[in-house]
Order: C-alpha cells, then sequence, then structure tokens
C-alpha cells in the first residue's frame, strides 16, 4: 500500500467515535497531569496502564499516547504561571516564560507556546509516518546478537544522558537487569527467585513497579518538599500571538521541531534533553543572547516545540525495533505486550490498522490539544490554586485501586508501596528511577537474546565481533562507557 493508503486506513480507525473519545479523554487527562505539578506524564500512564486492560488495543495505545504528549503541553502552563514546571521537559520554560508572566505578557507565553506545540507536534507525526516503517524494514535483518547489541547500547545510552551521576544511573540499570531475572527462566522454564511466590512467578509485574517508582516516590516527594507557591496573579490577555511574536517565534520553532524529533530518537530523556539544547541553541543563534531569561519570546517557543516534537521521535525504536528508549516507553511497550502485541520490525506489516490508526491519531489528539489549551487556560489556573495536601491522598487512592484492579491480589499493593518507598529514598541520594525500570523491561529481551546467540554460537563470544551492525553497537557502548573516565582523568591531569 502507498502512503496515502496507509493515511486513510489510520484515519479510517482514528476517527471511530470510540478512538476519538479515548483520544480526547488521554489528551485532556495529560494536560491535567502537566498542569498539576507532581505526577508526571510516567506516573500518569503507570497509573491508567491497568484501565486499558479490557479496551481495543488501538484505543488502549491512542489514550495513552494522548495522556504523553498532552502532558508535554500542558507543563508549559505552571511553569509560565507559577513557575514550577509541570514536568521536567518544561523546565526550560520557567526561564523565560514566567519573566513574561511578571512583565504582563502571560497571554502571549501560554498562546506561543500552544501553537508552537501544535506545530512541533504535527511535525513530529510525520516524521514518525515516513521514519518508522524505513527502519522497521532495516531491522528484518536483525538477529539475537544484533539484538542483545542494541539492547546493551541503549541501557548504557541511557545511563550516559540521564540527569545525574553516570555510575549512580549504571547502578540503577544493573539492579533493574537483577529484577528482570525474578520470575520463569526464558529459556529452560525453571522458577527463579520466587521464594515459593505464586505472584513472583511471572516476574516484577511493570504496573506495581512504575507505579510505586513514578507514583508513591512522587507523592512522598513532593510532600518532603511542600512549599506554598501561589499562582501569579495578572489579568491573562492576548493568548493569539501577534505579528512580531510570530516573527520573532517562526525560526526557533522550526529549529526546535526538527532537532527536537531526532534527539527525541536518541535513548534517554529525549525531551528534556531536546528542550535544553533547543534553548542553548536559540541563545547562542540570537543577536541579544544577553536578554535570555529576562522575558524573551524565542525562550519560549524553542523548547516548548523540541519536546514536543521529541515525544513522536521517542516512538520510532519501540514501534520499529521493539527496543524502549525510556521508562514512559517500556509502559508503551507493557501495554502492548499485555494485548499480545509484540513492537518490533514485523509490527508495522502484521498490525498495520493499529500503526496507522495511532499515527492519525496523533494527528487528531495534536488538533485537539490546540483548541483545549487556550480556552481551558482560566479553568487550568484555578485548579492550580489546589492545595496539594488535598491532590496527594486521592492520587494515593487511585494507585491502590490501580494495582488492585490489576489480578485482586494484595501482594501487588505491597510490591508497589515497597517500590514507592525504596524509590523515595533512592531520590533523596540521587538516583533515578528510570534506568531501573528501563532494564527491568529490557532485561528479559537482552538475556534471551544472548543466550540465543550463544546456543548459535555454540558458546563462542566472537559472534558478537563478526557480525558488522553488532560490532558497531559493541563498540558505541564501550565509547560511551569509556568517555566520561578520559574526560575525568583529563580533567585531573
Amino acid at each position: 500500500m502507498d502512503i496515502f493508503t496507509n493515511v486513510a486506513l489510520g484515519f479510517s480507525v482514528a476517527l471511530r467515535p470510540e478512538n476519538l473519545l479515548f483520544c480526547f479523554l488521554g489528551s485532556l487527562v495529560g494536560t491535567l497531569v502537566g498542569v498539576l505539578p507532581g505526577l508526571g506524564p510516567v506516573g500518569a500512564v503507570a497509573f491508567l496502564l491497568s484501565l486499558t486492560f479490557k479496551m481495543e488495543p488501538a484505543s488502549a495505545i491512542i489514550m495513552l499516547a494522548g495522556i504523553y504528549y498532552g502532558a508535554m503541553y500542558g507543563g508549559s502552563t505552571t511553569s509560565i504561571l507559577v513557575n514550577i514546571p509541570g514536568e521536567t521537559a518544561s523546565v526550560v520554560t520557567c526561564l523565560d516564560g514566567y519573566r513574561m508572566a511578571r512583565q504582563g505578557r502571560a497571554g502571549a507565553a501560554l498562546g506561543i507556546s500552544a501553537f508552537g506545540s501544535f506545530i512541533a507536534g504535527t511535525f513530529g507525526v510525520v516524521g514518525l509516518m515516513f521514519l518508522a516503517p524505513v527502519l522497521g524494514r532495516a531491522a528484518l535483518s536483525f538477529g539475537p546478537p544484533e539484538y542483545f547489541a542494541l539492547t546493551l547500547a541503549g541501557l548504557t545510552l541511557v545511563s550516559y544522558l540521564t540527569q545525574g551521576s553516570m555510575v549512580k544511573a549504571l547502578i540503577m540499570a544493573i539492579l533493574g537487569l537483577l529484577a528482570g531475572t525474578v520470575g520463569m527462566d526464558p529459556i529452560s522454564g525453571e522458577e527463579r527467585f520466587t521464594y515459593g511466590t505464586l505472584t513472583l512467578r511471572d516476574g516484577f509485574g511493570l504496573v506495581p513497579v512504575a507505579m510505586g517508582l513514578f507514583g508513591i516516590a512522587e507523592v512522598l516527594e513532593n510532600l518532603a518538599v511542600l512549599s506554598t507557591q501561589s499562582v501569579y496573579q495578572t489579568k491573562i490577555h492576548g493568548l493569539l500571538p501577534n505579528r512580531k511574536d510570530w516573527r520573532d517565534s517562526a525560526a526557533p520553532i522550526a529549529r526546535g521541531s526538527a532537532l527536537g524529533f531526532f534527539l527525541g530518537i536518541l535513548p534517554g530523556p529525549g525531551p528534556v534533553i531536546a528542550s535544553f539544547v533547543s534553548y542553548a541553541m536559540e541563545k547562542r543563534l540570537s543577536r541579544y543572547p544577553e536578554k535570555f531569561g529576562t522575558g524573551v519570546i524565542e525562550g519560549v517557543a524553542g523548547p516548548e516545540a523540541a519536546n514536543n516534537s521529541a515525544t513522536a521521535g521517542s516512538f520510532i525504536p519501540l514501534l520499529s525495533l521493539g527496543i524502549p528508549t525510556s521508562a514512559i516507553m517500556a509502559l508503551f511497550m507493557g501495554a502492548l505486550m499485555i494485548h499480545g502485541i509484540q513492537p518490533g520490525p514485523l509490527f508495522i506489516s502484521k498490525y498495520p490498522e493499529l500503526f496507522w490508526g495511532f499515527i492519525a491519531s496523533m494527528y487528531v489528539g495534536n488538533a485537539m490539544l490546540l483548541v483545549l489549551n487556550l480556552p481551558l487556560i482560566g479553568i487550568w489556573v484555578r485548579l492550580l490554586k489546589t492545595p496539594y495536601v488535598i491532590l496527594f491522598p486521592l492520587i494515593l487512592l487511585f494507585c491502590l485501586i490501580g494495582v488492585y484492579s490489576l489480578n485482586a491480589n494484595v501482594t501487588e499493593i505491597i510490591i508497589m508501596l515497597a517500590f514507592g518507598i525504596i524509590g523515595f529514598f533512592m531520590r533523596r541520594v540521587g538516583f533515578e528511577g528510570a534506568p531501573f525500570i528501563l532494564a527491568m523491561v529490557l532485561g528479559p529481551i537482552m538475556e534471551t537474546s544472548l543466550r540465543q546467540s550463544l546456543l548459535i554460537s555454540r558458546g563462542n563470544f566472537m559472534i558478537f565481533v563478526n557480525r558488522p551492525i553488532c560490532a558497531v553497537l559493541i563498540v558505541v557502548t564501550a565509547a560511551f562507557l569509556i568517555w566520561p573516565i578520559f574526560m575525568r582523568k583529563r580533567k585531573d591531569d
């Protein structure tokens, strides 16, 4: 089928009444998650994952994707009005967005953020539509050695690109790999580390662990640093950017869209990196770099475009290679596998309705978000005034209900609470949860690929060097492990 037939197929799926409803609900919930500091898109997707079990696969992935890119839209609202990022990728927006609000230009900042996000999100979907099938066809030549090298490179890159210490990220990745070994041996079928517990025969559940690390731990973290933060009181007007705003923002939006899409493909927190890199690039290219941080619209337009474009790019490795590159992509992979669907090179050819329906829904969702964000800003402002002491019991209650509704298993609630407490203390000492959850999901794939490779080569590790693609990925992995050590030693000298 040609591209136009595929797109027509996608819209025939996305425009079904039930899928339109779930797209709208996902976009609305995602925007709300982005607006309210606390839960974040990873926690929200983990929390709502249990609701998708009885849904059709297309409806499930459409709703979860709406939550993800909706949170990227909504995160700018708190950054601009409260100087608190609704999610991590909107941290940079605080620098100039809040200053614009203090100058009485909150409407212009919110407006260019919404329009820039829409343009960049649409650009990212177009890139996803063309690039994912090409990469998927190329990946058909991958065997077990290539998949082992790819997962190893992905985990190393995530650790390298993490915001904190690379050593701590690698420790979390190793712990995640160990957690992934709990359950049934993928080759022999024997039980490992279950200690006679029926719940652990299938390993640690992705939903309880993710809810604990990103939901419960986030609530505990916010309670530990609870402070009163008032919304900047100003009359919000002029939401439609004027001609000068568009002239100043057009190039940053274009650059941010392209930059964000390609950075989103990389393993790690793509939208976060994209927004920081976009801001640095705009400041370097600006004729008045000294004004950045004082309320220039370019400092809002570029990063917001970059982080929204990156959300589409991050789906490419998952859908075409079957490799999640971030914690939230690991949750998407879990959502697909729950429905018996394995993302990877054959995904597009085996499930064309699902893939193209998902692509078309992102076009629809971006349009919905543009329509939702501007008129509902007054409501979001009132919601921002809700005390967190009222919100956190509701979040905890929904997490408990969500986990228990999976299998009516109290043990999974205990697992969630345990990981929540562990995640909180790990955050306090600088350990991030993303490398852990990603390694836990990739661990079984990595182990199976490694053991299959050694079975093929009869125990000869040279199979990872003799195959060109595999050798290149191993060299890249080694380079990213050695480079920080080399730089540190050079700095000491």
